[in-house]
């Protein structure tokens, strides 16, 4: 591969790298967008609904 191949394509892969990291941790530490509601907080408490919100880690755990 010559060095102006390099270059040309440097940013497609920073933006396939950036989209690959994004996802991950999206899999990772996936919450629901905008936070923990004042409808969750007034159903379950301020530390359930956290919980709750995490999404799916909220299925791993004790009962399952």
């Amino acid at each position: 591969m010559k060095h102006e191949d390099i270059k040309k394509d440097k940013p497609m892969m920073e933006t396939v790298a950036k989209k690959a990291v994004k996802g991950h941790e999206k899999r990772m530490h996936g919450m629901k967008a905008g936070g923990v509601t004042t409808m969750d907080m007034k159903k379950m408490g301020r530390n359930l609904a956290r919980v709750a919100n995490q999404g799916m880690k909220k299925t791993a755990g004790r009962g399952r």
